[in-house]
């Protein structure tokens, strides 16, 4: 059974639902499996969450018929509601450390290695920044025959000390287009170097007349 989310990415709706399960389960297991109203709670809190959402039963409910029918959620009868949990890890084929990571990055959006060790504290115990990593570059390396890479390493922002990460499950991230504010840059240098040599000439005809 493979993901394919190179041809069919998760929807935002369907991603937050999928990774709030995800959260919960490590977060509060004493009330996972999640009813509706649980679910819906996590999807649109307003922490931990880039970007916030409000969700409506109705887009809820739509998110997890989509997820079930690829597998990724599964229905579960509860005393008095049902109940949902997600089936994350066997679908894709991942280690529970690395199905952390990407439920962050789902729920947070892109972070580097360090933010991701921070954020992850709550979910699973990384022994230092170096785990993430590795485990980061497993998923960018993920073989075609798996379903491809899961993850991938950003463009260092201007001024950036560190790479963010992205996940991939919701298709290709927007990266802004650093090499046009690089030429816009260089435009406006030369025209300011032009600039301070009109001046200067000027000043040298000045002093000459």
């Amino acid at each position: 059974m493979t993901f394919d989310h190179q041809n069919t990415p998760l929807s935002a709706e369907q991603a937050r639902v999928l990774a709030t399960l995800m959260e919960k389960q490590r977060t509060v297991p004493d009330s996972y499996p999640l009813t509706l109203n649980s679910l819906l709670s996590g999807c649109n809190q307003k922490t931990s969450r880039e970007p916030l959402m409000q969700l409506s039963e109705a887009e809820a409910l739509a998110a997890l018929d989509a997820l079930r029918e690829r597998h990724l959620v599964v229905e579960v009868s509860g005393q008095r509601a049902m109940r949902w949990e997600h089936n994350f890890e066997r679908v894709l084929g991942v280690p529970s450390q690395a199905a952390a990571l990407l439920g962050l990055l789902i729920l947070r959006g892109p972070q580097t290695a360090a933010e991701l060790r921070t954020n992850a504290e709550r979910w699973h115990r990384f022994a230092d920044t170096s785990s993430v990593e590795a485990f980061l570059e497993e998923l960018q390396e993920r073989s075609a025959d798996k379903g491809g890479p899961l993850v991938r390493l950003l463009p260092k922002a201007p001024g950036a000390r560190e790479a963010r990460w992205a996940q991939l499950l919701c298709g290709e991230p927007v990266v802004p287009n650093t090499s046009a504010i690089t030429n816009n840059d260089d435009h406006l240098h030369t025209r300011l170097a032009a600039l301070e040599a009109r001046v200067a000439i000027l000043e040298t005809l000045g002093r000459s007349a």
